[in-house]
């Protein structure tokens, strides 16, 4: 039966390596997992089943770039799939959700944030589905190099919709992380499919070249592959935006065609970028990061790190862009160590300081003391009064969770407004009874400025209370669900309230604070090992593509392979950056000058210390900086060619006793 669905709807006579095992246990009613490397048909171990299973195929990915692909190839294939993300208007998402429920479509993807929208919410309770699929899966784990605090809460996702069956796919995941993911899911070892990650066809080079040196020798050896082959699809990968605007600059001059690709450009500019790669249309792109996730290119024939990657599993996620075809391709190392002080910039740049934690804490115990225990919060507002990003707020939310402080209940928009498209008289008259009666007091608690209506659910509360109505917070987002579906009203809403419990208030708020502060530095410290991991690999003596391979716990990949840089007996040691003069506390000070006055009249922002001055001077912007517009002064990341932990030392000194 699968075989069949296979060559119908596929066009393959037969599975690649890993799949069948994979395809056959999501079919049999299992939950499964597959770690096959990049390129290897990890998404048909979802597609597949999803046509022999009763119900909805919920698939969480983290990118829309992967999303948009996947939904082409099924569209192709003529699998009826759909996504709702946030490029759709309210309109395409309701044709989505309505096609859904009636059972039209047998694939919704979306991102795990979307699981946080009390709309969308309230729809997937009412709708049957057979698996959850997990892609990038490693972001479950926090041993992963891409932990996201939102992906540990899917586990309860399954629980709460009743999902009977999970499949996580990813291509990077070291044996921890692989345990880790197993675990949390339940899914037995039996059905966790380990393809292995050794590329025959790739050529593993590190030949690293001093950082003044590197455009021309990066030039120099495009020409001489471009002028050998027609047609030489190229990603050069950069760590920075500007360096990647400077080099792709740099190559035009030098006679090859480049583009710059960013998280900085506009999205029609990048989607406009990655048609032409994809079409042949332009052969090199000089791109940051942002760049590659669900880029399913099988003749890409090189891919540069003009930079240091970000870790291992960046480096084996990048290059198995490269040569999907199975046609010999190249992966080029340039960099040297001149870029490792911004990876490590960027990891210290996500340590919470300690005053931000104890207000964190302090916001809990408040809510356990005088809200009767529930603490509602919006991560924005959180993050400016604490002066910690986002992201690590959303992760030391999490650690307050799995030490059982808080337990998340809910989450809500605090703010709705709609537009109604007749008049309210209209709208009331399509109801009778008590359904009359509620839509006729939605409308009472909205009053209408021009042409929004401002839906006040305290207002709401009371008239439900006076006149004997069920006005519950989850019937009345279902009902404007419902309006909206119908097409009587247009809806908006913002502000999204995260509400937790506060199961147990700290007895002693100190000793949390210190638990939690030294597990971020622990952290913190592990980032830094792990970086430094990624240098030995490249510096290694034996088989490039041994060691990477081990790293993910495979040890079926020759002893040596013969096509790598070590191999040929050219190990690396990669350069120094050029030495820089001393720092000095004058110097600083110098620096820091500008900032002075903008912290002396910061009133609700807390003692000024030697973490905030340096990530001010390594030009590491944080809520209270962004706050006090300190980009715009000149010593903003005057020091960012220094070691973060060499500048946090010289600004301890400056910090009053």
């Amino acid at each position: 039966m699968i075989q069949e669905t296979l060559r119908q709807v596929f066009g393959h006579d037969d599975f690649r390596p890993g799949q069948r095992p994979v395809v056959e246990a999501v079919v049999a009613g299992r939950s499964a997992a597959a770690i096959f490397p990049t390129g290897s048909g990890k998404s048909l171990c979802y597609q597949l089943p999803a046509l022999h299973l009763p119900h909805l195929t919920l698939v969480i990915s983290p990118l829309l770039a992967l999303m948009q692909d996947q939904l082409a190839f099924l569209r192709r294939h003529g699998v009826a799939a759909a996504s709702i993300d946030s490029s759709q208007s309210r309109d395409e998402a309701a044709a989505v959700m309505s096609g859904v429920e009636r059972g039209e479509i047998r694939i919704l993807m979306i991102s795990v944030e979307r699981l946080k929208n009390e709309r969308f919410r309230a729809f997937i309770r009412r709708v049957p589905i057979s698996l959850m699929v997990v892609d990038e899966a490693h972001c479950i784990s926090e041993w992963g190099h891409n932990f996201r605090p939102d992906y540990l809460k899917l586990p309860d996702y399954q629980r709460e919709f009743a999902i009977p069956q999970a499949l996580l796919l990813t291509a990077t995941a070291t044996p921890r992380v692989i345990e880790d993911m197993r675990r949390r899911f339940a899914i037995d070892q039996a059905d966790v499919t380990l393809t292995g990650f050794y590329r025959p066809n790739l050529d593993l080079t590190v030949s690293p070249v001093a950082a003044e040196s590197r455009p021309r020798a990066l030039a120099a050896w495009l020409k001489a592959r471009q002028s050998a082959e027609t047609g030489f699809p190229t990603i050069v990968y950069v760590t920075l935006q500007q360096t990647a605007e400077r080099l792709a600059a740099y190559l035009d001059k030098a006679g090859i065609a480049a583009t710059a690709y960013h998280a900085g450009l506009a999205s029609e500019r990048r989607e406009a970028i990655q048609r032409a790669f994809m079409a042949g249309e332009s052969s090199c792109i000089v791109a940051t990061i942002a760049f590659g996730m669900g880029i399913d290119k099988a003749d890409i024939r090189a891919v540069v790190h003009y930079d240091l990657p970000k870790s291992i599993e960046n480096y084996s996620q990048e290059i198995g862009r490269a040569g999907r075809d199975g046609q010999p391709s190249a992966c080029l190392m340039l960099a040297g160590r001149d870029t490792l002080g911004v990876l490590e910039t960027f990891v210290y740049g996500d340590t919470p300081e300690r005053q931000g934690i104890d207000r964190v804490i302090e916001a809990l115990v408040d809510a356990a003391e005088h809200h009767g225990g529930d603490w509602e919060l919006t991560l924005n507002a959180l993050s400016r009064e604490s002066d910690i990003r986002p992201l690590p707020l959303k992760t030391l939310l999490v650690q307050l969770e799995l030490r059982g402080i808080i337990a998340p209940r809910h989450s809500y928009f605090a703010d709705y407004r709609f537009r109604l498209h007749e008049e309210p008289e209209t709208l009331v008259e399509r109801f009778a009874g008590e359904r009359r009666a509620f839509v006729q007091a939605v409308l009472d608690a909205a009053p209408r400025a021009r042409t929004w209506h401002a839906l006040d659910f305290a207002t709401l509360e009371r008239l439900g209370a006076e006149r004997g109505l069920d006005v519950q917070r989850g019937r009345v987002i279902t009902a404007l669900g419902y309006f909206v579906d119908k097409g009587w009203m247009t809806l908006e809403s913002k502000q999204l309230t995260e509400v937790y419990r506060v199961l147990e208030a700290p007895r002693d708020p100190g000793a949390l604070g210190d638990e939690l502060h030294a597990y971020f530095r622990d952290r913190e410290a592990g980032e830094i090992d792990r970086l430094h991991a990624m240098l030995a690999l490249f510096e290694t003596d034996d088989c490039l593509s041994r060691r990477l391979a081990e790293w993910f716990g495979d040890a079926r990949a020759p002893a040596r392979c013969g096509h790598c840089s070590a191999c040929r007996g050219e190990p690396a040691r990669l350069p120094a950056p050029p030495p820089l003069a001393p720092l000095e506390p004058r110097e600083l000070a110098t620096h820091l000058e500008a900032l002075g006055p903008r912290l002396a009249a910061d009133t609700q922002g807390g003692p000024v210390t030697a973490e905030l001055m340096t990530r001010f001077l390594c030009g590491i912007a944080t809520p209270r900086l962004t706050r006090l517009k300190a980009r715009q002064l000149p010593g903003f990341g005057a020091l960012e060619a220094y070691p973060y932990a060499v500048v946090r030392q010289q600004a301890a000194a400056l910090v009053p006793a």
